[in-house]
């Protein structure tokens, strides 16, 4: 519909350089005619391995010319986690963005295709609607990849109807054609996706980022007049960090939506910068429900009074739960207690009928049920357990408390504290590893803390702490590599030898709290320190 209306309008801005609708369309039309000549259908799913360009929208939106699905790879991965994401999603190809590849066929090892050089072969004819005419609403878009508790990122079906119910979300903002969009955020992720197609839905002209530049943020909004952005609650800290300059207020950004903007910062951001609307919104990938509130209430992601739950047809309830099991506690009638205003919860979505029967992950039918509440409230009801607590104050209105469970929130990015254990215990030295986030003073989400064990009740030697530093490096996406450590002297077990966080997640990392020998990651050594009492305050102020 946008190509239609507008077909010269601007669609994205990149590195200055501007692509029209009509454009992106044309070169989709060559991915499209390009998949086609290599057998690829509908049906079929194929990985895509690349940063945020215009050359990864119009490779994806080729893609769905076909009904093909497309894996979205998290670039950060690499070694195991790449090829366990490319594997699960059982793609038959593997698009790699710029440079990573970017080599002419006659430099490329026989198994390999220069896609470079088929676009330039390929016809920007738009190819026959019929091709795409078994679509259903129902059927998996693209997958999105989350941590879980299997200890690799997963695959999640982003069904069809999903993403058209996201994109309206910005009409919440009276949004038009007129507006446009600043996006910085990765396109793999379900936020970037998102505010991507919302977009183009709309018809808005969208100027794309590749990667977040704190310093160079408010150049581009005031250079490209810059209406709405989207944000996470760490790229605004990054841009309160920023010494104050004349840009912050001279910029025409109506609104912003995001999540993870906490409390204590949002007013201090929206008065810098002058915001006169903040969306903040609470969803998750694989989630069936979206929460969010335009009342510009500091925190708040959304808000759930009781008349509200009256009215819904699948209500939200905040439970009580048990924090080492990341279940709702029940009654003695095996129902889940609903929590008061004052309390914090989990949060629980009742789930559509219709929708049932659709597969979460792209996994067992057992991986999946692991995520659904059955006969929470009456026999037969089922809800999706989003493993979030969530605050609800004495007008109803929510906040963002913590996760619980086996992921942590680090850096915008979810961490599978199995999948760095898993990488951990790959070290022949270390016995076992209780991997789990902690609370930083002046940072959003949790840092990466690892109690490990040793064989021989051991202490770690110097050549020791470089090989962990070294293995994390090589094994794990950054954000996912351990800021600290700690040697314990046995393994914290159950007495159904599960693993247990809790006192250890209470403790921290304060040298003074902990008898056990403590460990930080230095970057500019390249490996793990001790983490002194003198060292501690330090950490304390410093960025991590």
């Amino acid at each position: 519909m946008s190509v239609s209306r507008s077909p010269e309008k601007t669609c994205l801005i990149y590195e200055d350089c501007l692509y029209s609708y009509r454009m992106v369309d044309e070169y989709a039309n060559k991915v499209a005619n390009l998949a086609k000549s290599l057998g690829l259908k509908f049906g079929d799913t194929v990985s895509l391995y690349c940063t945020n360009s215009p050359q990864f929208i119009w490779t994806f939106l080729g893609f769905l010319k076909l009904g093909i699905t497309v894996a979205m790879i998290n670039t950060s991965l690499h070694s195991k986690s790449l090829s366990h994401s490319v594997v699960s999603s059982e793609s038959l190809a593997i698009i790699v963005g710029e440079g990573r590849m970017g080599l002419p066929s006659s430099q490329l090892p026989s198994d390999f295709i220069s896609f470079d050089d088929l676009m330039l072969r390929a016809l920007p004819v738009p190819v026959d609607r019929s091709v795409r005419r078994d679509i259903k609403p129902f059927d998996t878009c693209c997958f999105i990849y989350t941590s879980g508790t299997t200890g690799y990122p997963k695959p999640v079906h982003i069904q069809h109807f999903k993403v058209y119910a996201f994109c309206n979300v910005l009409y919440a903002f009276s949004i038009t054609p007129e507006d446009i969009l600043y996006n910085t955020l990765p396109l793999f992720h379900s936020a970037g996706m998102y505010n991507l197609c919302s977009g183009l839905n709309v018809g808005c002209t969208i100027v794309l980022k590749k990667k977040f530049s704190a310093h160079e943020f408010w150049e581009d909004v005031v250079r490209y007049n810059v209406t709405i952005f989207q944000y996470i609650g760490e790229l605004c800290r990054y841009l309160l960090s920023q010494p104050p300059s004349p840009l912050d207020s001279k910029h025409k950004v109506r609104a912003i939506i995001g999540n993870g903007l906490r409390k204590d910062i949002w007013t201090k951001f929206q008065t810098r910068f002058k915001i006169p609307l903040i969306l903040e919104f609470f969803a998750a990938t694989e989630g069936n429900t979206l929460l969010f509130q335009l009342s510009n209430k500091p925190g708040s992601c959304g808000r759930l009074s009781p008349f509200i739950q009256k009215l819904e047809p699948f209500p939200r309830r905040l439970v009580k739960y048990d924090y080492d099991t990341a279940e709702p506690l029940r009654d003695k009638n095996g129902r889940c207690i609903p929590i008061k205003p004052g309390e914090v919860g989990i949060l629980l979505s009742g789930v559509n009928p219709l929708t049932k029967d659709l597969p979460m992950y792209k996994a067992s039918r057992a991986e999946n049920d692991k995520k659904i509440v059955r006969n929470a409230f009456v026999d037969g009801d089922e809800y999706f357990n989003y493993g979030d607590l969530l605050y609800l104050d004495k007008d109803y209105f929510l906040y963002f408390n913590d996760r619980i469970g086996d992921t942590f929130r680090w850096k915008g990015e979810n961490v599978s504290t199995t999948e760095v254990a898993n990488i951990l215990t790959d070290i022949d030295f270390i016995h076992d590893a209780n991997v789990y986030g902690v609370t930083v003073p002046g940072q959003d989400g949790r840092a990466g803390m690892a109690a490990i064990t040793l064989y021989n009740d051991s202490e770690l030697t110097t050549k020791q702490l470089k090989v962990i530093y070294e293995h994390c490096e090589k094994e794990l996406p950054h954000y996912a590599v351990p800021i600290f450590l700690r040697v314990l002297k046995e393994d914290i077990l159950t007495v159904t030898y599960k693993q247990k966080k809790r006192d250890i997640v209470k403790e921290g990392f304060d040298p003074l709290s902990v008898s056990d020998a403590l460990y930080f990651r230095d970057s500019k050594r390249a490996t793990y320190i001790p983490l002194t009492t003198d060292l501690y305050p330090v950490i304390l102020k410093s960025k991590l």
